[in-house]
């Protein structure tokens, strides 16, 4: 029985001591079984996916994204994903490094660091690049690849791999299409909003009211709501509770839990408050989404390379 998503933890191998890997993606498949590519895994690491031939579809959190060459696919900690079995063909590389390869010291505490770990927040699922610059992302990761198998240093290479992924985290960054959906609104109130965001990531399971939140942070109900708005489009509340809604989907999916073992994972008093809440949001019942997605009847979302998507 499945009482858990299953954890990819960034583990490498025990000589491998740094906070990145990079792989070529034939070589990870001849690492992992089939039966591990087609588990839902939640990845606890920062991890870039970059096609450069063939074709796949790649589940991250209920949608599919049709990558061929020239997708790049940014996941973040405690995101879900599934690899796609009935293709084959599909080549390229995988990044996956710790957030702490990205500090300065030993935390984020520089604005740089900052904005570096917010600007991979806010990059798009899923994004497709002209031959231009796949190229340009080609070289800039077989550099770093190159670097880790040929250079001994050990952690000492580190401010060199932190370089080289800012620039491929740039390259990326540049590229994304200017139909993109962009963050708006202050200074000011984009600072709010990514306290917002963290606060929300850390603490959804135990409070659902704004109210909790907005002390915390030190503002009125209004005004984070005003922030919110401004920056995503979307209300404090209605983006807590896409969040709750979320959590609430993988554990209904990826696992056999039973309802009310969810509704508690989720902080929820009662399971009828939880089935309320759910119904109310997604317009079924925990049971029944479970059941239609298992037997397909949900409408799974299907992603061309070059549609563009907005960020989760």
């Amino acid at each position: 029985m499945r009482d858990q998503i299953k954890r990819i933890r960034y583990d490498p191998p025990a000589s491998h001591r740094l906070d990145i890997e990079v792989l070529a993606l034939s070589e990870f498949k001849k690492r992992v079984t089939p039966d591990h590519l087609h588990t839902p895994q939640r990845v606890e690491f920062h991890l870039i996916l970059f096609f450069t031939a063939g074709h796949c579809t790649h589940m991250v959190d209920f949608e599919s994204h049709a990558c061929a060459a020239g997708s790049v696919l940014v996941l973040r900690p405690g995101q879900v994903q599934r690899f796609d079995t009935r293709q084959s063909d599909w080549q390229g590389w995988m990044v996956l490094f710790r957030p702490e390869l990205l500090y300065v010291g030993t935390s984020p505490s520089r604005r740089d660091d900052q904005d570096t770990l917010h600007q991979l927040e806010e990059m798009p699922t899923h994004q497709w690049l002209p031959a231009n610059l796949a190229q340009a992302a080609t070289e800039a990761i077989q550099r770093m690849a190159l670097d880790i198998g040929g250079i001994a240093g050990g952690t000492r290479l580190h401010p060199l791999l932190r370089l080289q992924l800012l620039v491929l985290l740039t390259r990326l960054h540049l590229a994304r299409p200017t139909n993109a959906v962009q963050m708006s609104g202050s200074a000011r109130e984009l600072q709010r909003f990514r306290r917002f965001r963290l606060s929300v990531e850390q603490d959804f399971r135990r409070w659902h009211h704004v109210s909790d939140y907005a002390s915390q942070l030190g503002c009125s109900e209004k005004s984070l709501s005003r922030t919110t708005l401004a920056v995503v489009g979307s209300t404090a509340k209605q983006f807590l509770v896409q969040r709750i809604v979320l959590e609430a989907k993988r554990l209904l999916v990826h696992t056999s839990l039973p309802v009310a073992s969810v509704a508690d994972d989720l902080g929820f008093d009662e399971a009828t408050n939880f089935v309320k809440f759910f119904r109310r949001e997604v317009g079924d019942s925990p049971a029944r989404f479970r059941d239609a997605y298992e037997s397909g009847e949900v409408n799974r979302k299907e992603d061309h390379p070059t549609r563009r998507r907005k960020l989760r």
